[in-house]
């Protein structure tokens, strides 16, 4: 998202660079997405602005696509990337209740200078997340014993623990980041904002700490407090009535104006931003996939063991010799992966379907893959090229350079054995699961709105009930009065706004179905890894969008419950014929009339992909005839063409 053009500032007015940020991925409590951080900070003429999620990264990827959006010769607006810390409970402290609303602890800002320290920050919150349960984390001093090389600390006081406790904490950071330590001062115009300001020199005093300007921000603008309180409302459990003092006074952790900063804060705090701005550097731009290299045996490269294992998987699939058609389209295709440096991950998946193989798990990849001579050599897709025409460029492009994704599908009640399997080969150090961002949709948004805004329960159910996918995705005040409520009304007001402000906003992270992101070293020096919520599993905090934009790429383990069927009935029809081994599936000839009648019909309840109500209703008007026929056939009856309004299965 673009960010509008900067105006021109008068003299005198100070530079600025905002070091304590966070966005909606610290659930609950941040009230702006990133972009709309970035947006804002540019538009204001902040120099740089740090994203801090609590205990995360799962925000920057957003960010750095916004910063790159921004018009070049408006504003160079710098991302910095960090993280925020409960600050963990010193040996003669006792640690405070993590859901006390009414309170903010110390804290511990972290952000990284170089790809060192963006390894270790990684690393710091992948230790403090696997400790405790999904959603929560748990830092501990030792964790910062060393300090974090490479990051510099902004040390966050809580201004209702007695002063030599706010010491005590300032010196045992002090002695861990030697000289990239800073005491965070933030002013929010609370009434004791001087008293707290003279409280904070006698730190930095007594502690050796220089003291920097920061603005403790949780949303872009100030008219977003109302739905941060609707946020806070929910993870309290209490309508926003009673949130009492777990609700900010004021509206003042929004992005400022560099003048009411000018005029909040003494001009040495905010020189000092830019001096800590200025050494923190990186860019995820920096980020490296390397793959495992352990899938290419010693004395050959990636490229000439994925050219032997091509040749020799298809020597396999044509035992009469291969057809000069398949060599020549499997020379183009090598030449092309080889260009884009792609052979470890044609390796990497043709790692795991051999483990299938050798198990006997059944196995089949799908999409786009099937268009490529490799994935066939490979046993990846079953395709035969030298029967249908394929395009490789259809699956991999070099003018569209993008990675290549090949979903692979397995046996749902034993797709398990995959997942372990790549956990003990590469270790859960080097492989984790990609996130899922589970969002707020109308339905969910209406009900957690309501409730915050003390609604009673039956009504809002009344309308969230009645909410349907052909209403779009935003809720209008016609639509409340058509169940009673009276448009005009304040309150309903509220609630139609502030749903659709919350509409898109992240729930939390889940696991994704079975994306793989695999690692020649530390995986939690490229992304934080946490727990998921299934025993056995862990998950890094980006998902699928976040690393096709940084072109880290993933394998898809998929699990296919009629692959697991099929096992059965083969299983079943050799046992009842007393063979020694389950039968083979049979090739059924292309265009054979019995199979395709019944097709034509709809007869095709339990037929893997043309079994739903949208795919019957069109069989018998687009009357496949042959195999390729019904592939054109399922192409098109899916959410993207029926979105697009290309097709509509149900309107003639």
């Amino acid at each position: 998202m673009s960010a509008p053009s900067v105006t021109s500032v008068p003299a005198g007015i100070p530079e600025y660079a905002e070091l304590h940020c966070v966005t909606h991925f610290s659930f609950q409590r941040g009230a702006s997405h990133p972009h709309e951080l970035i947006a804002r900070a540019a538009l204001l003429g902040y120099q740089a602005l740090a994203i801090t999620d609590e205990c995360s990264v799962a925000g920057v990827v957003r960010a750095h696509l916004a910063v790159k959006a921004l018009p070049a010769a408006d504003l160079a607006l710098r991302l910095i990337i960090g993280a925020e810390f409960r600050f963990p409970a010193l040996p003669s402290q006792a640690a405070l209740p993590a859901d006390d609303l009414a309170r903010r602890p110390a804290r511990l800002v972290l952000l990284a200078r170089n790809r060192n320290g963006y390894g270790n920050l990684c690393e710091l919150i992948s230790a403090a997340r696997q400790r405790a349960p999904k959603g929560s984390y748990h830092l501990l001093a030792d964790d910062l014993a060393h300090g974090v090389p490479d990051t510099t600390a902004l040390f966050v006081p809580d201004p209702h623990v007695p002063l030599e406790t706010s010491l005590a904490q300032a010196r045992f950071i002090g002695e861990r980041f030697a000289g990239a330590c800073w005491i965070a001062v933030t002013r929010l115009v609370h009434g004791d904002d001087e008293a707290w300001l003279e409280r904070l020199r006698l730190v930095s005093q007594w502690s050796g700490l220089p003291m920097v300007a920061t603005g403790d921000v949780e949303f872009h603008v100030r008219s977003r407090k109302r739905l941060q309180d609707v946020l806070i409302a929910v993870r309290a459990h209490r309508s926003v009535a009673d949130l009492g003092s777990a609700s900010a006074p004021n509206a003042e952790q929004h992005l400022r104006s560099r003048v009411r900063l000018g005029h909040l804060y003494p001009p040495e705090l905010l020189a000092a931003t830019l001096e800590i701005a200025e050494t923190c550097r990186f860019s995820l731009d920096e980020l490296q996939y390397e793959y495992p290299d352990e899938l290419v045996p010693v004395g050959h490269t990636p490229t000439s063991w994925l050219a032997r294992r091509a040749y020799e998987g298809l020597a396999e699939r044509y035992p009469q010799g291969i057809p000069d058609k398949v060599l020549a389209l499997l020379a183009h295709e090598l030449e092309l992966i080889a260009d884009m440096r792609y052979e470890p991950y044609f390796l990497t998946v043709a790692d795991l379907v051999k483990f299938a193989r050798d198990k006997g798990i059944l196995r089949q990849g799908r999409g786009s893959a099937a268009n490529s001579v490799v994935c066939y050599s490979l046993f990846i897709t079953e395709v035969d090229p030298d029967r249908v025409t394929v395009l490789f460029e259809r699956f991999l492009s070099k003018e569209r350079n993008e990675p290549p994704d090949i979903d692979v599908d397995f046996e749902h009640q034993r797709r398990e054995e995959v997942i372990q399997h790549i956990y003990e080969k590469y270790g859960r150090h080097r492989a984790a699961l990609t996130a899922t961002v589970i969002s707020y949709r109308p339905r969910s948004t209406m009900r957690d709105v309501g409730k915050a805004l003390g609604i009673d329960p039956q009504r809002i159910d009344l309308i969230a009930r009645s909410h349907q996918w052909w209403d779009g995705k935003r809720m209008t005040a016609a639509r409340m009065a058509e169940h009673g409520f009276d448009p005009d009304s304040l309150l309903v007001q509220h609630w139609v706004d502030l749903t659709n402000l919350l509409l898109g906003f992240p729930r939390h992270l889940s696991q994704h179905t079975g994306g793989f992101v695999i690692a020649r070293d530390r995986l939690t020096r490229l992304v934080p890894v946490e727990n998921a919520a299934m025993t056995g599993r862990t998950v890094i905090e980006w998902d699928k969008d976040d690393l096709d934009a940084l072109r880290l790429l993933k394998v898809d383990v998929l699990a296919l419950g009629m692959l697991t069927a099929l096992r059965r009935a083969l299983a079943m029809i050799g046992q009842r014929r007393g063979l020694p081994q389950p039968l083979t599936i049979p090739q059924i000839p292309d265009g054979d009339p019995a199979t395709f009648a019944m097709i034509q019909r709809a007869d095709t309840i339990g037929v893997f992909q043309i079994e739903s109500r949208a795919q019957m209703s069109m069989l018998p008007r687009l009357r496949p005839a042959n195999f390729y026929d019904l592939v054109i056939e399922v192409a098109i009856v899916r959410p993207g063409p029926i979105q697009g309004g290309m097709v509509h299965p149900y309107l003639r």
